[in-house]
């Protein structure tokens, strides 16, 4: 059985308090993106099994041992809980690590959604979340996989009606790598003006001067080929464009009837372009 976990976007990201336990409370959107990886499960009978979960990686390198990665850490959650036979697990990684899309949690959430499937246990999306906000703070997103207003660190959600069905995104990843502490390195929190969801039901067209992700004001003096990515898209046509959450991807959007343009792709730069459902 297989199922194919996308990526998601962070449009707009406000860092508004620090808390007493030494976290931040920020304000958010996740938006699905068809930037997808590939997950297969196979049952293996017992007396074939040197394991109950074996994980063969493929595609984008994954550092780390594989047996703790989260989608081998979804199946032992579960299996804690059902008994679940032995699996292994095929997992062929297209969405780059370390990007602020949600790659991992992704794979997460989609393998506590294939178990349920693969071996009927019948848990609710509901039930689904609580078990994936143990395996990270976005993992929940991913169950139902529409778009959210994010809260607190990230983890509360509440539904909101926004479709930016039929936009063209273009998204770039350069070959840095930016830490969740060197984010927050420069940041001093601060409520914005005008609240993220208010921002948000406004037009695209108007993001630009309204919407900030305020990790960026800590990230591009330290990488300034980042930056330089969103000064390129802004100049090639995009309506909107942002870091997504810590980066370092960065997005454009463009409307419909846009030509998306050719960016040169330099080596080891990821590129995704793509319709937004």
């Amino acid at each position: 059985m297989i199922t194919f976990p996308n990526a998601k976007i962070n449009l707009g990201l406000n860092i508004v308090e620090k808390r007493p336990d030494g976290y931040h409370n920020l304000e958010t959107v996740f938006y699905p993106v068809a930037l997808e990886d590939a997950l297969e499960i196979n049952e293996v009978p017992k007396t074939e099994s040197k394991e109950k979960c074996q994980l063969h990686q493929y595609g984008t390198p994954i550092a780390g041992n594989p047996q703790d990665n989260l989608v081998v850490k979804a199946y032992h959650l579960l299996d804690s809980e059902f008994g679940l036979p032995p699996v292994e697990i095929h997992l062929y990684k297209h969405i780059p690590s370390g990007a602020g899309l949600g790659g991992g949690s992704s794979d997460a959430a989609f393998m506590l959604k294939l178990l349920n499937e693969k071996f009927l246990l019948s848990l609710s999306d509901e039930k689904l979340e609580d078990y994936a906000v143990r395996l990270g703070a976005d993992c929940p997103f991913f169950i139902a996989n529409k778009p959210v207003y994010a809260e607190e660190t990230g983890n509360l959600f509440s539904p909101i009606p926004l479709s930016l069905k039929g936009y063209r995104i273009l998204l770039i990843k350069p070959d840095i790598f930016v830490s969740t502490r060197e984010a927050f390195s420069h940041i001093t929190p601060q409520r914005p003006a005008i609240a993220l969801k208010d921002v948000v039901s406004q037009p695209v067209s108007e993001w630009k001067e309204l919407m900030v992700n305020d990790f960026e004001k800590s990230v591009f003096p330290q990488h300034p080929q980042i930056e330089a990515i969103k000064n390129e898209l802004y100049q090639q046509g995009a309506i909107y464009a942002a870091m997504s959450g810590s980066g370092s991807s960065v997005f454009g959007l463009f409307e419909a009837t846009a030509t998306i343009p050719d960016i040169k792709r330099e080596e080891n730069i990821f590129i995704h372009q793509g319709v937004l459902q």
